[in-house]
């Protein structure tokens, strides 16, 4: 850049819809006015092909709770659903979200940008944008940084990954002009290396790491430089003024330039940066890193020169200067023949070119000629060497137009060059505004967004100097926050707005012409040449005495024939040209050496070999002169190519040494003289005229050669434009197809997991199950069921009828197309042939949307269930035998019985029971004992002993109870009762049985 830094750029007006939305995002210069409670640093992160790693590369390696916010921008295929946002979150537990707009940016948490959308940041809410151009042309990354550095500014990080093309740099350029952070994946770890390298590129860079490495390195950053978000000052005493002191002295003894000129807060803010990127909590730290490193002085050099710039910077304004500024004042100038222009702090040369191409589009539109030079000036000279290349990469495209890149660039592989024409309008040069003399006779000085990094005294010593270099009349144009404060006597407003100001006639001597101090580059002294009487100089001495005494004149011309160097007198054999000077031999060769000397030099140049021409007759001051012509090439390690260098030798007549003796008989023979003259002047003008005739039929064929090859140079020019068009689009298109198919990679290799899970599940459990889709046609199956259904796996894709199962049941296809009528569960009961039972359950398929798709055949083996319950219900029928005999043995007793259980209720009791005691079923089953009847059973000492028959394993024998029983009068009973079910079973019952005392005496 110069010696100032750009202010920041605005987000890329691609289309009258976009500028809309752009309009939205706040202008640098006014401060942030974020809700947010407390502030936070934003980090945007680019990519293009191959992201998808790099991407789940950072992810990996990042705490759960960075305290910052993560936007991701890839390059995605606009008609594809993007399934990054899932691959992402399987990397991270932060919450992953695809942006919607209107959404809030939250700390520890990631957003994804949608397909085909631009992406801006508006007081810290995220705004979709609809983009307006063509795929190929579309740069979202650069897009997204640009807004980002807009509204957060220093609490803006971007982050530029793996992916083809350069989109990002420019953007990262707007992120370090606001003192955000750069970090870049280094070229060696990225898939695609085209996108990192060009961010490199730009010189910028805080971080070049691999992505594992960036996690950490982020953290790091925010815990030095998080404690200073917010206004920095400069410390105006103490160690940290002292300090900066130091760091001036360091700067001006290495690099020439004293800084201490600037805005304090620039520098410190600047010196800040790189005291976080070097992880120093002091600034006397940072001093003594500068004095042990030199290249450091070199980087804070370009720190505080951040080549921030670029092509037609404030739109509006440049078309301002164009309609309306310049075509009045070019008007005003008939009498000039040419136009000068000053762009001091040119940077890389984006504002000096803008100026020449609305100088040009200028003059066009007026149909003027004027030999326009434009001086561009930086104290940078890396930035001035990037500017005199005039290459540039493809991203300027959003801020240069379609039509200005046709015109004024070429396209030579990813880059823009500035063509010839248009470069040869600008001269560029080192030069320190603050210290250098001006350029005068301007008639446009274009100093934008510099004076604002200037101090105050600095900017009232420079308003003046401009007003002095600028003819009457001519124009200064500043940067929209920039103004030429109280010098409203030198300068009228053209334009307030855009600051496009008039120079005034005006007392300037009331001014005193700025004068600053020269400063001597480091380590250079002033030359003092000495006279050292030595061997070497005697030498050269007497060489140089010899060279110009003795040799031949001559001349050294470089390979178009300019004369480069002098030696002797020549004027016998050359002299000006009349018309505009110029020194060219052949224009300036006398009569009689031209065409010989054209001849010999052609020779010379292609044959490389010394050529010489002897007795050519030149004429000089009315005399003939014979001349010996010597073209020498000039070879030698660091000599240009091309050169020649001319001898002249007079050669002396053989008769003028007796020129008086011979006198007379000269005068003999003058018509013979005459003669032979006339006969030589005939020849020559014989060959002139067939070497014209020549020439003519070769220009002739020379021209409509030249036509035919202008014709197919606009038809190739044509036929290169589409396909420099088609290349883009098709390079955009396969940067999306790259990002789509890593996403699609890695779903697959997810799927091919899951699948593996899923079959390692199935043969882990032993379930036979048949996969069939919605014709009916097997679609996978497990390894157990081919035990059931004869498969093989060229079986996939036939119908389930063409399969002959393993089984004693042939409905199985028949089942299936009833169960894909009505889907419903049907489970059957099926026996192989084995002789082995499955439980076969057929059911529904049903996809995540809940179609039907298909169906599921599993065959659960219920074999072993199948027998127990056989051999269950042949136990039950035994038990139902044995109790249907044991009821019909108790039934055929002739005495009474009853069966009580563990509560002394009545379970049964045979029919004596209920025949000699007179009750029926219904009045006893289920009572307690002590209630049948009367109660007459309610004896306390019956009770006592038949509740210790259960727990104690008791037994009763003849208790006799006396009792007056209806019907049959009074009589003498005697009972027994035992524990008849063993007690592990816990369902004991006691056998009561009944014996009439009366009837065993009898």
């Amino acid at each position: 850049m110069a010696q100032q830094e750009k202010k920041p750029e605005s987000v890329t007006d691609r289309a009258a819809s976009s500028r809309k939305a752009s309009a939205r995002i706040r202008d640098d210069k006014k401060p942030v006015t974020s809700a947010k409670p407390e502030s936070f640093y934003i980090v945007g992160m680019g990519a293009s092909a191959g992201g998808l790693e790099a991407f789940e590369a950072v992810f990996r390696n990042m705490p759960e709770d960075p305290g910052m916010a993560f936007i991701l921008v890839p390059h995605l295929d606009p008609t594809h659903t993007s399934i990054l946002p899932q691959l992402v979150q399987k990397c991270t537990r932060m919450k992953v979200l695809q942006v919607e707009n209107g959404l809030k940016v939250l700390p520890n948490t990631v957003y994804i940008v949608p397909p085909n959308k631009d992406l801006a940041v508006f007081h810290g809410t995220l705004e979709l944008i609809e983009p307006t151009g063509s795929r190929a042309v579309r740069l979202p990354i650069n897009y997204f940084f640009r807004s980002l550095a807009q509204d957060q500014r220093e609490n803006a990080i971007c982050i530029v990954l793996s992916g083809m093309g350069t989109d990002g740099s420019l953007g990262l350029k707007a992120i370090k002009e606001v003192l955000g952070m750069a970090m870049v994946q280094a070229p060696e770890t990225a898939k695609y290396d085209s996108m990192p390298r060009s961010a490199i590129e730009t010189g910028l860079v805080d971080y070049v790491l691999p992505p594992e490495m960036m996690g950490g390195h982020l953290i790091e950053y925010r815990k030095r430089a998080g404690n200073r978000l917010g206004p920095l000052n400069f410390p105006k005493d103490g160690e940290g003024h002292d300090a900066m002191r130091k760091i001036f002295v360091l700067l001006r003894a290495q690099t020439g330039h004293d800084f201490s000129l600037y805005k304090p807060n620039t520098v410190w803010r600047r010196v800040e940066r790189r005291m976080d990127v070097h992880q120093l909590d002091h600034v006397s730290k940072y001093v003594r890193y500068l004095q042990e490193n030199p290249h450091e002085v070199g980087t804070l050099f370009k720190e505080l020169l951040i080549g921030v710039t670029r092509f037609f910077r404030d739109p509006e304004a440049f078309e301002i200067l164009k309609e309306k500024i310049m075509p009045q004042y070019l008007k005003d100038q008939a009498n000039t023949t040419a136009i000068r222009v000053w762009v001091p702090g040119c940077s890389s040369g984006e504002e000096a070119y803008s100026v020449a191409m609305i100088l040009s589009e200028c003059l066009e539109t007026l149909h003027q000629h004027f030999n326009a030079q434009i001086f561009a000036t930086d104290i940078d000279a890396d930035a001035i060497a990037l500017a005199r290349v005039g290459s540039y990469p493809e991203t300027i495209a959003a801020d240069v137009g379609a039509d200005r890149l046709r015109r004024f660039f070429s396209k030579e592989d990813s880059t823009y060059r500035v063509k010839k024409r248009v470069r040869e309008m600008l001269v560029f040069a080192p030069h320190d505004i603050i210290k250098d003399p001006p350029f005068t006779k301007l008639d446009l000085i274009c100093c934008r967004n510099l004076l604002i990094y200037l101090d105050s005294v600095l900017q009232k010593k420079l308003l003046p100097l401009f007003h002095y270099s600028l003819k009457a009349k001519g124009i200064l144009f500043l940067g929209s926050s920039e103004t030429i404060g109280g010098f409203s006597d030198l300068f009228s407003a053209s334009d307030r707005k855009w600051k496009i100001f008039t120079r005034k006639d005006s007392a300037l001597s009331s001014y005193s012409v700025v004068e600053f101090p020269p400063i001597r580059p480091p380590g250079k002294a002033p030359e003092i040449h000495l006279w050292r009487t030595s061997e070497t100089a005697v030498r050269q001495l007497a060489e140089g005495f010899l060279t110009r005494k003795y040799a031949p004149p001559g001349v050294l011309i470089n390979e178009k024939g300019d004369i480069q160097y002098v030696h002797g007198r020549t004027g016998k054999y050359l002299e000006p040209a009349s018309g505009e000077a110029r020194l060219n031999i052949l224009e300036m060769a006398r009569e009689g050496l031209r065409g010989e000397l054209s001849r010999a030099i052609q020779k010379a140049n292609a044959e490389k070999r010394d050529i010489t021409c002897k007795g050519l007759r030149v004429k000089s001051n009315g005399e003939i002169q014979s001349v010996n012509l010597s073209v020498k090439p000039v070879t030698g390690r660091g000599t240009p190519p091309g050169l020649l260098m001319i001898l002249f030798e007079d050669v002396a007549s053989a008769g003028s040494s007796k020129q008086a003796e011979t006198k007379g008989r000269s005068k003999k023979k003058p018509y013979k003289r005459i003669e032979v003259i006339e006969q030589e002047l005939h020849y020559t003008r014989e060959n002139l005229q067939t070497t014209i005739e020549e020439l003519e039929t070769i220009n002739e064929a020379l021209n409509a050669t030249n036509e035919e090859l202008q014709s197919t140079n606009e038809e190739l020019q044509s036929a290169n434009e589409e396909l420099q068009t088609s290349k883009e689009e098709q390079q955009s298109l396969n940067e999306e197809v790259v990002t789509v198919n890593t996403e699609l990679q890695s779903k697959l290799e997810e799927l091919s997991r899951v699948n593996n899970d899923m079959r390692n599940l199935m043969d882990s459990i032993e379930l036979p199950t048949i996969f069939l889709d919605s014709d009916l046609k097997i679609r996978r199956f497990t390894s157990n069921a081919v035990k059931l259904v004869h498969l093989i796996q060229s079986d996939i894709g036939r119908p389930i009828s063409h399969v002959v199962p393993n089984l004693k049941y042939d409905n199985l296809a028949e089942d299936a197309e009833e169960v894909l009528r009505e889907p419903r569960l049907k489970e059957t009961e099926v026996e192989g042939k084995d002789g082995r039972w499955y439980l076969m359950r057929i059911l529904p398929y049903r996809t995540a949307d809940n179609v039907i798709d298909g169906l599921v055949i599993s065959f659960l083996d219920i074999h072993d269930r199948k027998t127990a319950a056989d051999k269950i219900q042949s136990l039950n029928h035994s038990l139902q035998e044995a109790r249907d005999f044991a009821e019909a043995i108790i039934a055929t007793l002739r005495e009474p019985l009853v069966v009580l259980n563990q509560d002394l209720r009545v379970i049964s009791a045979n029919r004596s029971f209920y025949r000699t005691f007179q009750v029926s079923p219904g009045s006893t089953e289920g009572r307690l004992i002590y209630d049948l009847g009367n109660r007459q059973w309610d004896i306390p000492g019956l009770r006592e002993l038949l509740e210790r028959i259960i727990p104690e394993n008791d037994v009763l024998e003849d208790y006799a109870v006396e009792h007056d029983f209806p019907d049959i009068g009074s009589r003498k009973i005697l009972l027994n009762a035992r524990r008849i079910a063993p007690e592990k079973t816990g369902r004991a019952l006691i056998l009561l049985a009944f014996e009439d005392a009366t009837v065993r005496r009898i």
